[in-house]
């Protein structure tokens, strides 16, 4: 089933979040942090490791997160150059309170990712410091990884440096107010220049053949006394922040190559069959895709608010299934080595608070920059790096899965038997009589099984729900 995004924008009931309490129990996931990780948390939050970073305090730097988000791991300053643009771009600097081998590095061994629930998450570090000490929170001094990258006047890197420094952010924006002041003029010019930047950069994803999804996500919402389920599709200031924190993955996979050392986020090419596949679920959904354009240009036509439109995006996320981890080292790049939707080389480097190998990464490039050998912490690592965010990767997959089943399941729990409106977005290749439907209105993309009779891929279908349990945590249509 495509990856879906899902969160509360308001208080969930009671029964909900006692499900979703049960749920994280049932996963067995990592609950509290062990006494001496949140010893070690408080020892280093008093005193990080910070002799070596330079002051950088002057740049008014400013983070674009979601209203609730605590764990800020990227913050910028955006400013024109007398050709071009310059990025500044400022990555919270985790090791600077983690010590190699400490008891707080080997639970972020063991925890990997921060795992996300609808009302919470099961953080990687203890939040004393991911939203805290180490987090880029406005009006806070911070040790931080700072990039620093120059682009010419189309958008293209010319320069890339990258070191540490103390930073200080001046204000915690959100993506509704960012697009607000931009789209009234009222944005001053470091912020304005995040649209500027942003549609350079996606000119030049355009350019490369790259390719970026705007997938609505699911949100919980309040609605007439009770919750209901409501798709938001991506504004556009989504996108460009989006495109600042690519440009600095995909400069530090250059810095990494050119070092001859590191750890590349790949995605092998999707095979032809998979694009026949999505070829025929376009047609069926009345998507106009002439043989002589390519997928990209397709996608980047769409609109995620239509129904039809935000029912082949979820579809097209089957092409981006496959991504994984390599390590390399001693100067020879893997094979693939390039991301295919980036479609260019690319690591993870700007989630450090939130994702494990993007600590790794960042003292990749500070050494390949400084022109030495990576810390010896980090070269043993690499070797089983690529296993542990595979596995981390996959649980928070299933955390998201069984999340949004969950959901589902508990707001439609008392409307089984109703009739809907539907796509049928993916068909079992074995078994054709069993998929997955996107429905508008609740906003839910669920499974269906249609007894004998084999499921029309793409095309639009009155479906009944046939059941929504809580307990189990599925829900399940078929059609009417």
């Amino acid at each position: 089933m495509p990856r879906r995004h899902l969160r509360m924008t308001g208080p969930a009931d009671s029964p909900l979040r006692a499900s979703l309490r049960i749920l994280r129990t049932g996963l067995g996931l990592p609950a509290a942090f062990p006494p001496e990780v949140l010893a070690e948390a408080e020892r280093v939050a008093k005193d990080p490791a910070v002799p070596e970073h330079e002051d950088a305090t002057d740049l008014p730097f400013l983070t674009i997160d979601p209203p609730a988000s605590a764990d800020l791991d990227q913050a910028m300053y955006l400013e024109r150059r007398r050709r071009g643009y310059r990025v500044h771009y400022a990555i919270a600097d985790v090791a600077a309170f983690v010590r190699p081998g400490g008891a707080l590095d080997t639970e972020a061994h063991r925890r990997v990712t921060t795992l996300y629930f609808p009302d919470g998450n099961v953080p990687l570090h203890p939040t004393l410091l991911s939203e805290g000490a180490a987090s880029l929170l406005p009006g806070r001094t911070r040790p931080a990884v700072l990039w620093r990258i120059d682009l010419d006047p189309e958008g293209a890197t010319v320069a890339t440096s990258v070191r540490r420094a103390l930073v200080r952010s001046r204000a915690k924006l959100d993506y509704a107010g960012v697009q607000r002041q931009i789209d009234t003029g009222t944005a001053e010019e470091p912020l304005a220049l995040l649209r500027d930047i942003g549609r350079l950069r996606e000119e030049q994803e355009i350019a490369r053949g790259g390719i970026s999804l705007n997938v609505p996500e699911q949100e919980i919402v309040e609605r007439d006394g009770g919750y209901g389920l409501e798709y938001r599709a991506p504004l556009p200031a989504d996108g460009w922040n989006a495109q600042l924190s690519l440009l600095t993955g995909m400069a530090a996979a250059r810095l990494m190559a050119e070092a001859g050392t590191g750890i590349l986020r790949t995605l092998p090419v999707a095979p032809d069959g998979a694009v026949a596949r999505l070829r025929r679920s376009a047609e069926a959904l009345h998507i106009d895709w002439p043989h002589h354009v390519p997928y990209a240009q397709v996608v980047r036509s769409l609109d995620p608010g239509r129904a039809d439109h935000a029912a082949f995006l979820q579809e097209c996320t089957t092409l981006l299934r496959g991504a994984g981890y390599t390590v390399f080292d001693h100067g020879e790049l893997p094979t693939p080595a390039v991301h295919a939707a980036v479609a260019d080389l690319y690591t993870h480097c700007t989630a450090p608070l939130r994702r494990l190998v993007d600590r790794y990464a960042a003292e990749l490039c500070l050494a390949a920059v400084a022109e030495q050998d990576p810390p010896e912490w980090v070269r043993a690592a690499l070797p089983v790096l690529p296993k542990e965010m595979t596995e981390g990767t996959g649980r928070a997959n299933t955390v998201e899965r069984e999340c949004v089943d969950l959901v589902e399941a508990a707001l439609l729990k008392d409307r089984v038997g109703e009739i809907f409106d539907a796509y049928v977005v993916d068909v079992s290749e074995r078994e054709p009589t069993t998929g997955t439907v996107h429905i508008d209105d609740p906003a839910v993309v669920a499974r269906i099984e249609s007894g004998d009779a084999r499921l029309p891929l793409g095309e639009r279908l009155r479906v009944r729900l046939a059941r929504a349990d809580p307990g189990t945590a599925k829900v399940l249509f078929a059609p009417a």
